[in-house]
């Protein structure tokens, strides 16, 4: 709980009992009537003369939460990542037993393109996820490792929680009329979705803390921008890093622009992720129809060469029949 103090605001652990296990003050006002994630109980508490330890340095109380915050952000991208992940299983089991036509949907080539085109944000999330999470751990040590964790965090929850509620919907649509309904997965899914969006920075935050860590530490991009370049050596021209820098640029000078840059860089980095972890057919895809293709409002428009290729690398076959 963050509090005003004479040196500014701080940051205060405030237990619900007493060391006497008498109250501490805390008055429930309300649990919160959401639209998702009833599991997870919120409530609106208002204190009377509680107790609380103080965290951290006084006055620094947003810096001590930010500790916090850049955690559990990562743990959002991943959980996005998680939930891409059961959405699409869903569809996928779905269209191997079903037959319209005389015909298995996973066996029809537009069913066909549009799993595929999933699956390539699919890996793109979850390389990008366990990436992140990859530099946190090396971060320490390493201060390469530590310009990606601090710029890239903002940058990959930004991305892989934004795309998570269209991406829930298109696996529903492939149930068709049965992914509507509350006795399956999906409906809960779909009421999850937008929560790691919202949740420890919107997307707009995300956005103006990217534009925050470059106006602070300009060389964060540098680094990463170069480490960047190295791993999609021959996959990538030069021209295609040199534009994905040029809107970052942009967003500097025009911050009205953030989200572009933003959805640019995380594009730039799956790519590399993707490319280091050996799914090159993958990147490929994704560079094709991410970095250098026109922009798309639905999934299903993947070029035809792509769709074996990125089935057989996400489901470890090519997902038919």
């Amino acid at each position: 709980q963050l509090a005003q103090m004479p040196e500014g605001l701080g940051c205060f652990l405030v237990p619900r009992l007493l060391p006497d296990s008498s109250d501490n003050g805390l008055r429930f006002q309300r649990l919160k009537d959401k639209l998702g994630n009833r599991a997870n109980a919120s409530s609106e508490v208002e204190f009377h003369q509680s107790l609380a330890q103080l965290i951290g340095q006084p006055g620094k109380g947003v810096q001590t939460i930010i500790e916090m915050v850049t955690l559990t952000r990562l743990d959002c991208a991943i959980s996005s990542a998680g939930m891409m992940r059961a959405a699409v299983g869903e569809a996928v089991h779905h269209c191997r037993h079903r037959s319209v036509m005389g015909k298995l949907l996973i066996d029809q080539p537009l069913m066909r393109n549009v799993l595929a085109d999933m699956s390539v944000d699919l890996a793109a999330a979850t390389a990008l996820s366990f990436r992140l999470a990859q530099s946190f751990d090396a971060s320490q040590n390493d201060s390469i490792q530590a310009a990606y964790a601090r710029l890239m965090t903002p940058v990959i929850k930004y991305w892989t929680c934004k795309i998570v509620p269209g991406f829930v919907y298109e696996a529903m649509e492939c149930l068709g009329g049965n992914g509507y309904v509350e006795d399956g997965n999906l409906a809960r899914y779909y009421r999850e979705a937008p929560l790691n969006a919202i949740w420890e920075g919107s997307g707009n935050v995300m956005c103006l803390d990217i534009l925050r860590v470059l106006e602070k530490n300009g060389q964060a991009l540098n680094q990463v921008i170069e480490s960047l370049r190295s791993d999609l050596l021959g996959l990538i021209s030069e021209s295609a890093v040199t534009e994905v820098r040029s809107v970052i640029d942009s967003a500097n000078r025009n911050p009205g622009t953030a989200r572009a840059a933003a959805e640019r860089l995380a594009m730039l980095a799956a790519a590399a992720e993707l490319r280091r972890s050996g799914w090159d057919d993958v990147a490929q895809a994704l560079i094709a129809t991410r970095l250098d293709g026109r922009w798309r409002c639905t999934y299903g428009m993947l070029p035809s060469q792509w769709v074996n290729p990125v089935l057989t690398a996400v489901f470890g076959t090519a997902a038919g029949s």
